[in-house]
């Protein structure tokens, strides 16, 4: 399998507003949709249908209605959930305001995803098939370093540090087992605990392979060694930005897995290629409402780089 996700899978429940409601407000919605999501499942539709790739996804759901929902949506985009197990209880659910501006607040509600400590070991012989493995923080640290530890040799590890929080309390724990290491500004300043977002770049760069900065609408920063590229962002009209970071992160790991090389071949080029990948994808999933509703299809994607070019 070229590219395994192992990370969360939540019912979105998404409320269109002309603002974010302030602490003890309310205001009225203009509208209520539901469609699939959690960062993990979000990775996983865009390295399938932005990236091209073969994915499969590791996780977990729940018993309830929305858990069939969920399995039956990846598997519509051809991702292999062999791995996505089910638990008595509730699925993931998240939460999520948008306003005028595309801006975002999202609650989650871990649900089944908090339920695995370690991988079954059907998730285990997945996880062992993968020439990318793309992790983030929605599902337990503890899930996270055994699938690291778990991946064959050879494959990369991409850790997309989100939420924040768990890899700071974590991230002794989980730094000896990632290759690459994408965050984006806010990220990276909670992470590094600085003020200064070079400072911050300085600090993170100096203790993982590569790192990746995404900037929103300033494009991103790649950093290999001593290597620095700055990568442009494409200009894109936002109408709601939910999961465009879970876009670049999966168009961008299936990328290095079409390149085939491996993490001790790394260099600042192949990082920044794949990142522009992931730009562009991200680019187009602004332009759409809704998380793995927005994801574009590869061709899109294609088609973008070139007239940009």
């Amino acid at each position: 399998m070229s590219v395994v996700i192992v990370g969360s899978v939540n019912q979105d429940v998404v409320a269109r507003v002309d603002r974010i409601p302030g602490p003890g407000e309310t205001v009225l919605g203009s509208s209520l949709s539901r469609s699939g999501g959690g960062k993990g499942a979000n990775q996983a539709v865009a390295a399938r249908r932005a990236g091209g790739a073969d994915v499969a996804f590791v996780g977990a759901v729940g018993t309830d209605a929305d858990g069939a929902i969920l399995r039956a949506s990846l598997e519509r985009d051809g991702i292999d959930v062999s791995g996505l197990a089910e638990v008595t209880g509730p699925s993931g659910t998240a939460l999520i305001a948008v306003d005028e501006l595309a801006e975002n607040t999202v609650v989650v509600v871990p649900g089944a995803n908090a339920a695995l400590a370690r991988l079954t070991d059907v998730q285990r012989i997945v996880v062992e098939r993968s020439r990318v493995l793309l992790t983030q923080l929605e599902v337990p640290v503890s899930l996270v370093r055994d699938a690291a530890a778990a991946r064959p040799d050879g494959a990369w590890h991409v850790h997309n540090a989100a939420p924040s929080a768990p890899f700071v309390v974590a991230a002794e724990d989980l730094l000896p087992g990632i290759d690459v290491l994408i965050v984006n500004e806010h990220e990276a300043l909670e992470i590094a605990e600085v003020a200064d977002r070079d400072a911050a770049v300085a600090a993170l760069a100096a203790r993982v392979p590569a790192l990746v900065v995404t900037l929103g609408r300033h494009g991103s920063l790649v950093v290999v060694g001593e290597e620095k590229v700055p990568v442009p962002a494409y200009t894109a009209h936002a109408v709601d930005t939910t999961g465009a970071g879970d876009t670049f992160c999966g168009v961008f790991a299936a990328r290095l897995a079409a390149s085939g090389r491996h993490p001790e071949d790394a260099d600042a080029t192949l990082l920044a290629d794949a990142a522009r990948w992931g730009a562009a994808a991200s680019a187009i999933s602004v332009t759409r409402p809704g998380a793995q509703d927005a994801v574009p299809h590869a061709t899109e994607v294609a088609r973008l780089r070139q007239e940009s070019e």
